[in-house]
């Protein structure tokens, strides 16, 4: 039974080891196929990351030209005039401050309109707000200045 074993003991070994193989470690193949894989899956998350990056400040605009274009409105209906500058919106405290846009980083464009909201209005103004980017969004596909 000692013989069996030892015999089968030396087999094994000998599997193992070949003459001018190392006995431990990886190729150079099993390495690069790895480390592909691994590029591979990077890319992957770069891209991933970046495109729910986007999404955020598109969801900023959007509540950003939402709450501006509310914040015109009260001004507009407690004064009876619409205001004559997005700062007039500060000054009045119906915003802290005026946003950055937050997708290209640029200044608002602001719509004036000889139009009044109530019969009230002695003045016009600014009626409404966009985006000045020149791209397109992720979610909608329609371009950022028609929001």
């Amino acid at each position: 039974m000692m013989e069996a074993e030892q015999i089968n003991g030396s087999v094994n070994r000998r599997r193992s080891r070949r003459p001018g193989q190392a006995s431990n470690g990886f190729t150079l193949l099993e390495l690069m196929i790895v480390i592909s894989i691994i590029i591979i899956l990077v890319g992957i998350g770069v891209g991933m990351y970046q495109r729910s990056i986007q999404g955020a400040r598109e969801s900023v605009l959007k509540e950003d030209l939402q709450t501006m274009r509310q914040a015109i409105d009260n001004y507009t209906l407690d004064k009876q005039q619409a205001p004559q500058s997005l700062q007039d919106l500060v000054d009045g405290h119906y915003l802290r401050s005026v946003p950055v846009d937050p997708v290209c980083r640029q200044e608002w464009v602001v719509h004036f309109s000889d139009t009044v909201i109530s019969p009230d209005q002695s003045g016009s103004g600014i009626d409404d707000v966009h985006s000045a980017c020149e791209g397109t969004g992720q979610s909608d596909q329609r371009p950022y200045s028609e929001w």
